[in-house]
């Protein structure tokens, strides 16, 4: 584990997050289990799927 990660932990400890920001991250991690299990669940629609492709690219000429 990263020396950065433990000295992150232990900032945390001493000076724990408000509930304000634990609120906010655990809706952010709510919203993205919701949104996997509907695309598990239900499917990807097709209208958001990408062309396999890609976008064409504009070819300017060399002068």
């Amino acid at each position: 584990m990263p020396l950065t990660w433990l000295l992150r932990m232990a900032k945390w400890a001493r000076r724990p997050p408000s509930p304000r920001r634990v609120a906010l991250v655990l809706g952010v991690v709510a919203i993205c289990l919701l949104l996997a299990g509907v695309e598990y669940f239900v499917g990807w629609p097709d209208a958001l799927t990408l062309n396999p492709g890609g976008a064409p690219r504009l070819r300017v000429p060399a002068n």
